[in-house]
């Protein structure tokens, strides 16, 4: 079946269709068209996807948006960018979708990904979500745009690194239930303080629909600042925690495999649910109860979210573990090489302690911190110091801080890129080891990742 027709584009984007075409996909990078996807052209600062539309047509391209006609059947339009923002309204208004939106400093992506698994549970090959960490102003409108009409649930990630970017995109999202997982110390380059992250991600609840569901992190210290920020807007407020008093309150957390999952008795409302969350670590435990919250609100099966809970994998760069043959033998590899902000860092550090072995961390710089990013970098010695660490990198000059408050404390090197991380990790990893990696984006951490991945430290030595 076709996601959108030539004439269905046309009428949503205000364009002209130059022929008759179908398409089942859209995508605006041209190395990702397959058969039968509309290529949106986008025109940015760096390229301008016209340059690569025979590419896409070559590819397999069902159709084009366009703003320079080209050689195959295309949309034109006098902005390309416009038209996808439009596409995605479009897709938007034509379905009868529960929709749910997620933001938060950390865990949203996780928790997008785990809410989604719980609700295709319920309507499988019916619940659409955005792929990846596509939560900006492109990535949000083209998850949209990939959103079938006859979709059950849409689950949409939502970010932002300055005040009145949510605004934008929960108008395009108009959620059903509202998501923020937690307020924490990110992109604090461009805020004067968490009370101004915290009011930047309660702009989510702006977009709710009438009748929609607020959904609140009980135990974070701005809950009252994001219950305020909602309350103008959501005919529902949930709350969820490990406090007295939360609406989705986990009464009760073990620790199972080692360290590598938690069994958890909640309760949500008036009932009461056991289940096991198969990450580790005390935040994806607060992920959990955020689903449930919202499963709930969008009356889906608990039942069936405690399985999807139990199913879940680790997601690429957010807590994926692999083994990597080294040695002889066989070390873990936690891989949380996408982003970091002190928050994050110190809930992985804190599941490194709970992994047996000899326990490394290859650690990036964390970006956007402002002026306190030095001493948001220093104040890791502590969380390290508790894990129980016994070998470090640092990765990143953002890391000299860090480097001075660990002297004489922890056995570390500091490197100056992804690089040196990789070759230093090579010198020093052996079998039964377990390593970490985890920094922001831009440092590049990925590559070390992959090349544990692809076992490109087979064989050496303690």
């Amino acid at each position: 079946m076709s996601l959108w027709t030539a004439s269905e584009i046309a009428t949503a984007v205000h364009g002209e269709a130059s022929a008759d075409f179908a398409v089942t996909g859209v995508t605006f990078d041209s190395r990702e068209v397959g058969p039968g996807d509309l290529f949106v052209a986008l025109t940015g600062e760096a390229t301008d996807g016209h340059r690569f539309l025979a590419g896409a047509y070559a590819n397999g391209a069902g159709g084009a948006i366009v703003s320079t006609p080209g050689a195959g059947p295309a949309v034109v339009v006098a902005d390309t960018m416009a038209a996808l923002e439009d596409l995605g309204r479009a897709a938007r208004a034509r379905t009868a979708a529960t929709i749910i939106g997620i933001t938060g400093s950390v865990g949203k992506t996780g928790t997008k990904e785990a809410l989604a698994a719980a609700l295709d549970r319920a309507a499988p090959g019916r619940t659409h979500w955005s792929v990846k960490s596509y939560n900006n102003h492109t990535g949000v409108p083209l998850s949209l745009a990939r959103m079938p009409a006859a979709t059950r649930f849409g689950v949409f990630e939502m970010g932002m690194n300055h005040a009145g970017e949510l605004t934008a995109l929960t108008g395009m999202v108009r959620p059903h239930i509202a998501i923020v997982t937690a307020i924490a110390p990110a992109h604090t380059a461009f805020f004067s303080g968490e009370e101004a992250i915290a009011d930047a991600k309660g702009e989510i609840f702006q977009g709710l629909e009438p009748g929609g569901t607020a959904i609140i992190p009980f135990d974070s210290p701005h809950r009252d600042r994001l219950i305020a920020a909602a309350r103008p807007h959501a005919a529902r407020i949930v709350t969820f925690g490990l406090g007295e008093g939360a609406d989705v309150r986990a009464l009760d957390t073990v620790s199972v495999n080692n360290g590598g999952g938690s069994f958890v008795c909640a309760r949500v409302g008036a009932r009461e649910l056991s289940f096991t969350v198969s990450q580790p670590g005390a935040h994806w435990v607060s992920n959990a109860l955020a689903v449930l919250a919202a499963v709930d609100a969008a009356g889906g099966d608990l039942g069936l979210a405690g399985l999807a809970l139990a199913d879940m994998g680790g997601l690429p760069g957010r807590g994926q573990r692999f083994l990597t043959s080294v040695g002889g033998g066989d070390a873990l590899v936690i891989d949380e090489s996408y982003n970091a902000n002190p928050s994050s860092m110190r809930a992985t550090l804190a599941v490194l302690a709970a992994t047996p072995g000899r326990r490394i961390a290859v650690l990036g710089g964390m970006r956007e911190l402002g002026a306190d990013s030095g001493d948001y970098h220093a104040a890791l010695a502590g969380p390290i110091d508790e894990a129980g660490i016994s070998r470090a990198i640092l990765v990143g000059a953002e890391m000299a801080p860090l480097a001075a408050a660990l002297e004489g404390r922890v056995d570390f090197v500091h490197v100056a890129d992804a690089a040196a991380a990789r070759e230093a990790l090579r010198a020093m990893l052996a079998a039964g080891d377990a390593v970490l990696i985890k920094g922001s984006n831009g440092i590049g951490l990925s590559a070390v990742v992959a090349a544990l991945a692809d076992s490109g430290m087979a064989g050496v030595a303690d």
